[in-house]
């Protein structure tokens, strides 16, 4: 018998007799996919490859998993199995015809691959031609498929179910989610009650807690309430679904989402997003016109008005010349549909030395250790994203035009150019309802999505995510008493408001505003846009004034009082994130975009933010907690108590301030990445094990309501002697104990050091909403700017620095 020479040249041929005697010791680790079961035949789970490669794709015949060359040998000897489905794809010259043109020809009639066509090759002079093998290891023996006569019933039944299995990645393709919503049953016939209850466009707050996100208005009442808790740790308390069990109220629609076009709406009671196909009447109950600006006074659609100079003209420098790069960092992402968000965080990310340096530097050692399914494991899908950008394995240059017919002809190899992040978005995304969708999304939440699971999946001695990571330092005064609080938070962003007063071309705008209107009157195209030009220095002056703080209670008047905080940077972070707050909502309900121009500069120096800590005369508020209100029903008394223990003022070392645009999802932590301590002897007092409380309130982000649940939920644990289980989110997200463990840092994870700041990248977006537009990414590297447009890599020539949404800074030696 001879060893197939799989990769060397030549084919080994069986006897037919000898097949199913070959495959007898292998039957029990072939399975057949069942319904539900995941079928990775387009992608590599550690690299890029694809049957498309060179090497073509090894699909393993037991866990559905698919490997590339390089990777397929660590499989095995990882997990035993032998048996694997080797899948490639051929581009095939069409055979010419008797006139001259191309004849169609496809020897292999079923195309078994979900995979686009190469743009790059005309469809007129070549075609596809998939080829399956099974492949025995590890002494590499194939079997060319079909050969029903000459295998057993399963292997050809497990066979032919791999190859006509759909992708895994479908949820994921563009619309498909749109596609799935069923309208309500309860739409058509949804009582409203006439209780003069408006909703104003913005400011809103659950009206059982202090939150400010994840916000939800009952469609019967009118009621504000917060969503449910994701694992990550974002989300809201579930005062939303907690209202729902109470009067039986059944949908309810997400503030921030209505547009002319639709919005979110979910029913509790049919347990999933619904349509909602009488939307528009049931918001004008609450004094919401979703459909005002659906066509615009003049009787143009929006998408009709299109001026001569637009910022998605001038982001993505249209009318310029571009250079296309290619290599090492100058790899694409493909677009997955509204996926440009991820696209452009990501590219900026692994820019970082450090990124680069925890994921790729680490590669072999992250792919060892990962776990038996790495399409499941966070750390192994960064490794591989960072190595597809960064290796310039998907990246080559196209051949000189002269040789490209040779190049075809000879070799049949199509160009890879850009990699497509469908498992890592898959992963990303999982069990987050905004993220996991195909909607677009903000850059700014979904790069704080992405800090929050790299702080909760450590890859070494050092988290990388800690070169964002600062210290922030809240004076809070009451105007009455003069007094002061001091408290520190851990935040990733800096947030710079838009000092729209502070425009310098304000005669400018006013005339362009009265053109307009006059344009829109005489239904005439509108005139040439003008921006509103904002020094950069008002930004920043409007970051370091005092802002009110609503609801201040004061513990030297023991009442509610006017309180005012300003913000200082306790500590400068190795790489400083800006984002500029340009999305807001008009008065009219519509997510809008500030459209303005802001001169960022290329060098920044914030050393005059340093905080100062408590000055000479100041004098310190008391540590008293405000009055607690006893509930009336006796059973919500407990709870309740904690709740309002933790209400303000009561400060708790060291973050006791109010949750931080950084922290989404993140929580607030000590200095020693440990529990607060005021929080611990709480469930202590309850009669828990101090370790089971540290437990509970790291599975929860030191939310103490949550925590308790978390306890509940978890009866098994109380029993337990010594110390806890590792967090549980972690072996969630990373199974390998070693390295979670070895990655655990004391101290306070800040990278401190002077505040001046070089730019070096930013994230801009073009549309009017976080919902709806585009956004590309530029980065300076080798000298020179660059833009990341999805698969498109160029040199930039315009970089629009002053249209920018994220901006990156990273700090200059001293």
């Amino acid at each position: 018998m001879q060893r197939a020479a799989l990769f060397g040249g030549g084919d080994a041929q069986m006897a037919a007799g000898d097949l199913g005697e070959l495959l007898v010791p292998y039957m029990p680790t072939i399975r057949v996919p069942k319904s539900g079961d995941r079928v990775y035949k387009t992608e590599c789970a550690f690299s890029y490859d694809s049957p498309d490669s060179e090497g073509g794709l090894y699909v393993c015949m037991n866990t559905f998993l698919g490997f590339g060359r390089e990777h397929i040998e660590r499989h095995y000897r990882k997990t035993g199995q032998c048996v694997y489905l080797h899948l490639k794809r051929h581009v095939i010259e069409k055979v010419p015809g008797a006139s001259g043109g191309a004849l169609p020809k496809r020897r292999n009639a079923k195309l078994f691959l979900d995979l686009e066509a190469n743009g790059d090759l005309s469809s007129d002079d070549f075609e596809y031609e998939d080829e399956a093998k099974l492949v025995i290891f590890p002494d590499h023996y194939e079997i060319s498929l079909p050969n029903i006569e000459e295998l057993p019933a399963l292997v050809t039944i497990a066979s032919d179910a791999l190859l006509s299995a759909k992708s895994p990645y479908r949820k994921q393709d563009p619309d498909s989610w749109e596609e799935e919503l069923q309208a309500s049953k309860h739409a058509k016939s949804l009582v409203q009650l006439d209780n003069g209850v408006r909703i104003p466009p913005s400011g809103w707050k659950c009206s059982k807690c202090d939150l400010r996100e994840n916000l939800w208005l009952n469609l019967t009442d009118g009621s504000v309430l917060c969503g449910k808790w994701f694992f990550d740790g974002s989300g809201g308390n579930g005062h939303a679904m907690e209202h729902y069990k109470e009067t039986g109220y059944p949908l309810a629609v997400k503030l921030g989402t209505i547009t002319p076009d639709g919005a979110d709406v979910y029913s509790f009671d049919e347990e999933e997003p619904v349509l909602d196909p009488h939307i528009a009447k049931h918001l004008a109950h609450f004094g919401i016109d979703m459909l005002q600006m659906q066509v615009a006074e003049n009787g143009l659609r929006d998408n009709d008005i299109k001026p001569r100079v637009s910022e998605w003209e001038v982001i993505q420098e249209a009318g310029v010349k571009l250079k296309p790069m290619y290599g090492p960092g100058y790899t694409g992402m493909k677009n997955l549909g509204n996926s440009c968000y991820l696209n452009a965080v990501m590219q900026a990310i692994f820019s970082i030395p450090e990124f680069q340096r925890a994921y790729v530097g680490n590669l072999p050692r992250i792919f060892d250790y990962s776990p038996l399914d790495p399409t499941q494991d966070f750390n192994t899908q960064m490794a591989k994203l960072g190595h597809g950008l960064l290796s310039g394995q998907y990246s080559k240059p196209p051949m000189k035009s002269e040789l490209i017919e040779q190049v075809m002809k000879e070799e049949h190899k199509p160009q890879q150019n850009g990699i497509s992040p469908q498992m890592f978005k898959a992963f990303i995304s999982k069990d987050h309802t905004e993220f996991s969708s195909n909607r677009q999304q903000d850059a700014q939440e979904f790069f704080l999505h992405l800090i929050n699971l790299v702080e909760r999946n450590p890859v070494g001695s050092e988290n990388p995510s800690d070169v964002f990571r600062f210290l922030v330092e809240e004076r809070t005064q009451c105007c009455q008493s003069r007094k002061v609080r001091y408290t520190e938070r851990v935040d990733y962003i800096m947030q710079l408001p838009v000092a729209m007063e502070a425009a310098t071309n304000k005669d400018e705008l006013i005339a362009y505003e009265l053109k307009r209107r006059e344009a829109e009157a005489a239904r005439r195209a509108p005139p040439e846009l003008v921006r509103a030009k904002i020094p950069f220095s008002a930004c920043l002056q409007a970051f370091s004034e005092p802002t009110n703080v609503e609801d201040f209670w004061s513990s030297a008047l023991q009442a509610k009082s006017a309180g005012v905080k300003t913000s200082r940077f306790a500590s400068f972070p190795q790489y400083l994130v800006v984002q500029i707050k340009k999305f807001t909502f008009g008065l009219d309900w519509i997510p809008k975009k500030l459209d303005v121009s802001i001169d960022m500069p290329d060098f920044l120096d914030i050393s005059h933010l340093r905080a100062m800590g408590l000055q000479p005369g100041e004098e310190e508020l008391p540590d008293i907690a405000p009055p607690i209100i006893i509930p009336e029903d006796p059973k919500d008394r407990m709870m309740n108590n904690f709740v309002e223990y933790f209400a303000e003022p009561l400060v708790v070392p060291v973050f006791g301030g109010a949750a931080s645009s950084g922290v989404a999802g993140l929580g607030a932590v000590g200095l020693d990445n440990q529990p607060p301590e005021e929080m611990v002897s709480i469930i202590i007092s309850m009669g828990f094990q101090r370790s089971l409380a540290i437990q509970a309130l790291k599975a929860t982000n030191n939310n103490l309501e949550r925590a308790l649940e978390w306890i509940f939920s978890h009866p098994e644990l109380e029993e337990e002697d010594g110390e806890p289980a590792l967090n549980v989110m972690d072996l969630e997200n990373h199974t390998n104990a070693n390295i979670l463990a070895e990655a655990r840092s004391e101290g306070p994870r800040i990278k401190d050091g002077p505040g001046r700041y070089e730019l070096f990248g930013f994230i801009s977006h073009m549309g009017t909403s976080t919902m709806s537009g585009h956004y590309v990414c530029h980065l300076k590297k080798e000298g020179r700017w660059v833009i990341y447009n999805d698969l498109r890599v160029c040199a930039s020539e315009r970089p629009p620095k002053d249209l920018g949404y994220i901006y990156f800074y990273h700090r200059i030696p001293s």
